[in-house]
């Protein structure tokens, strides 16, 4: 069998408010609850566990998306008058990227951690 990643804890100061926006975001179902945890599935059986935390230690989180998921996530991105970058420092604000003839765009979640979406992978 092949490594793959099933799932990873992301640290939140309101898991379930958290959970909702990338959920909503990125067009996915609403988060499950499983535990402690406001779960987001992804579509390649991969689940992004959301947990409450005190202290947040923002990090990345990159999602490949096809062209047309693109186009309706930057809608929504641009509908909620969110902040965005074309790179991961935020010194091209309002932009989006097209490396490796991709196109791809950051933004924060609540929590302050780096959302990205791309549509083709980094050197691909």
């Amino acid at each position: 069998m092949p490594v793959s990643l099933n799932h990873t804890i992301v640290a939140a100061r309101d898991k379930q408010a958290s959970a909702t926006f990338l959920a909503d975001v990125l067009g996915l179902a609403p988060p499950t609850p499983y535990g402690p945890f406001a779960v987001v599935a992804l579509d390649n059986d991969v689940s992004l566990d959301f947990i409450d935390e005190e202290e947040v230690h923002p990090r990345h989180y990159a999602f490949l998306v096809t062209e047309e998921e693109f186009d309706e996530i930057f809608g929504r991105i641009r509908a909620r008058g969110l902040e965005f970058w074309a790179d991961p420092f935020g010194n091209s604000p309002g932009e989006i990227n097209t490396h490796d003839g991709g196109r791809g765009v950051y933004w924060h979640d609540p929590d302050g951690h780096s959302l990205e979406i791309i549509t083709r992978p980094y050197g691909g």
